[in-house]
């Protein structure tokens, strides 16, 4: 026998051997209909797979997302036995389940090409594979058989992956006539996939490098009842309608040129001026809690990078050094700002009487991004980091990472990001070389991280290997107005660049100290920032950031005077106003004014003319009423000063 720990800590025995398919019908009938994978002892495995010894399990449903990436990691090799049947000889690269579906890189080969025409194919045949309810099996192999097994289908892809594992560690799964190299978990066969939707087709470069074959990347997406599928590709609509992309040409607020460069996001007058204001909302409130704020080049010797670490990690991804008249000095478009404000620091001398000391910097940095990876403002090679390092003292440090929790939720319930979750992301214990620094800074980072996040009673999840090569950090993930997720504030505890920076400050015993650092983004960056709130709000910001917050409507020319004095009225109170005094019928006005999304439209005839009053329509809502013109201004700013509180 042997003892099971169940997620609330009951433990019952069973009979070696059991699987988690079979402890879920101990529990109950329906959850054994529901299961569709088991984490045993931290490690995620198919259902049927037979545990062995003394375990802590957990079971997963669909709702979990460990039971969606079991059940989209089986829907990949799904399709990719349909477009081994359709396309035959095609080779496979890889297939892995994302946040939403899964897609697979597919090598058709040099005279075949997989169009958009193809992907209702492919998904009727996924369609008929499903419902044989194939079993997915899993077969432990060793490295020389998985060698002979995908050479003697001409697939390198799979040779090259297989040569990079270590022997005794892989294992293939079979799924009808199609053998994959995969570690799992599956479903135990594939008559739950129900609902199937093959999406898209897109090129990716293999292993995402310029220099190697661009396979095609095949989108899919698979549910358990064909209503979450409508539901979903309602939701996929609703993101068609809200992409930021759009809606920035529409609302004229950014735009790219390929004569400046991939990735090099123009802000145009009006997106300017958003920008600018969620630099001074921020800034206000950075000086109210105590930040300086600061200013750093666009460029750093590449020395400054050596020293930090971040060449050593990111310099092959960067844009390469700039070389100088001067023999062999070189330097970077800054990747990070955190090195310039290590030497900010060290600019001047500090006592603990300074700590904790807090610099704020809204600074553009520089990263290149593959081709392929650019996505409107959310993945840029230009972005500008509401970017802020507080140097304290060691005891001091979780009182601080706990007071930007509080930033954090200040801005984002601010701007109605009310739903998000908090990831700690530590380090990955097996692969400690990505990262700088010793055990005992990391383990002392860690812990801070965790005991600040529970005391702030956030709602968390803890991921390993996702902290940076200098630290651990608590990522914040919002999800937008449709359910999709963003990551976008971060805080970061850094004991490493202090060390190479030989950061100091004169402590209580008059010798010299080294400070802890703390690296915090609450937007992350405006750029990213921008695009979530686009498709958060589909365009309608809240009033007191819309680029113009009220448009005034003439029904005639003859009107065109008052609308100058309304216009003149409501800019003494600061308030953004437009004219369109274009000939048109006051209906198409109306029309073309609410499609700018502008929160307030101020209809102007003859009656408010003589009365020195308006007619108001809210965006999107209709006629509010006729107001004096002092009193829709001390409405306006009521409402501001609502959101803003």
């Amino acid at each position: 026998m042997i003892k099971i720990t169940l997620p609330d800590n009951s433990v019952r025995e069973y009979s070696k051997g059991i699987t988690g398919a079979e402890i879920a019908s101990s529990i109950s009938p329906r959850l054994a209909k529901e299961v569709l994978s088991v984490t045993v002892n931290g490690e995620i495995w198919d259902i049927n797979r037979p545990i062995e010894e003394d375990s802590s399990v957990r079971l997963h449903k669909f709702e979990d997302n460990e039971g969606k990436h079991a059940f989209w990691h089986s829907s990949a090799h799904l399709m990719a036995e349909a477009i081994e049947q359709l396309f035959p000889g095609t080779k496979f690269g890889i297939g892995p389940a994302i946040e939403n579906g899964f897609y697979y890189d597919v090598d058709p080969g040099e005279t075949v090409t997989i169009t958009e025409l193809d992907l209702p194919l492919i998904e009727k045949r996924m369609k008929e594979l499903a419902a044989l309810s194939q079993p997915f099996l899993r077969e432990p192999v060793s490295r020389e058989e998985a060698l002979r097994i995908f050479n003697e289908k001409g697939d390198s892809y799979k040779t090259e992956l297989i040569s990079e594992l270590e022997d005794g560690t892989i294992t293939l799964y079979r799924s009808g006539e199609f053998t994959d190299l995969c570690r799992g978990p599956h479903l135990p066969d594939s008559g739950s996939i129900k609902a199937i939707k093959v999406l898209s087709v897109a090129g990716a470069y293999w292993r995402g490098d310029e220099k190697r074959k661009m396979m095609t990347r095949i989108y899919g997406i698979t549910f358990p009842k064909q209503k979450m599928l409508d539901e979903y590709l309602e939701m996929l609509e609703e993101a068609k309608k809200r992409d930021h992309r759009k809606l920035g040409r529409e609302l004229e607020l950014f735009t790219f040129s390929q004569k400046v460069g991939m990735g090099l996001p123009l802000w145009l007058p009006k997106g300017a001026e958003l920008r600018q204001r969620l630099i001074d909302f921020m800034t206000a409130e950075l000086k109210r809690r105590g930040y300086s704020m600061v200013s750093t080049p666009h460029i750093g010797n590449v020395d400054l990078y050596k020293t930090s670490g971040h060449y050593e990690k990111y310099g092959a991804d960067s844009f390469q050094p700039l070389k100088t008249p001067q023999e062999g000095e070189e330097f970077m478009l800054k990747p990070m700002n955190c090195p310039h404000h290590c030497e900010i620091f060290n600019a001047t001398p500090h006592s603990y009487k300074d700590l904790p000391v807090r610099m704020a910097e809204f600074g553009t940095v520089y990263r290149y991004e593959q081709h392929g990876e650019l996505h409107g403002l959310t993945r840029v090679r230009s972005f500008t980091q509401d970017d802020a390092h507080h140097f304290c003292e060691p005891d001091q440090m979780k009182e601080e990472f706990k007071s930007i929790i509080d930033l954090v939720q200040w801005v984002f319930n601010s701007l109605n990001f009310n739903e998000y979750t908090a990831q700690i992301s530590l380090r990955d214990p097996a692969n400690k070389e990505k990262y700088i620094g010793n055990d005992e800074n990391w383990d002392k980072a860690e812990k801070a991280i965790i005991e600040a996040a529970s005391e702030k009673g956030l709602e968390t999840v803890i991921v390993k290997g996702e902290a940076a090569f200098y630290g651990p950090k608590l990522d914040f993930m919002v999800r937008d107005a449709i359910g999709r997720k963003w990551q976008l504030g971060t805080i970061q505890v850094d004991y490493n660049l202090p060390e190479r920076f030989d950061l100091h400050y004169i402590g209580r015993d008059n010798q010299k100290h080294q400070p802890v650092m703390l690296h915090r983004a609450i937007f992350g960056s405006l750029e990213r920032f921008v695009a979530v709130l686009i498709e958060s709000t589909a365009g309608k910001f809240p009033l007191w950031l819309a680029p113009e917050q009220v448009v005034i409507l003439p029904i005639s020319e003859k009107f065109h005077d008052y609308a100058k004095k309304v216009s003149n009225f409501l800019n003494n109170y600061d308030i953004r106003t437009l004219k369109d005094e274009r000939n048109e019928k006051i209906g198409k006005k109306i029309r073309d004014n609410e499609l700018k999304k502008i929160p307030y439209l101020l209809i102007i005839g003859e009656k408010e003319a003589e009365a020195g009053t308006v007619s108001v329509r809210r965006q999107g809502e209709g006629d509010r009423g006729v107001m004096e013109l002092e009193e829709f201004a001390r409405f306006i700013k009521d409402e501001i000063t609502r959101e803003t509180a």
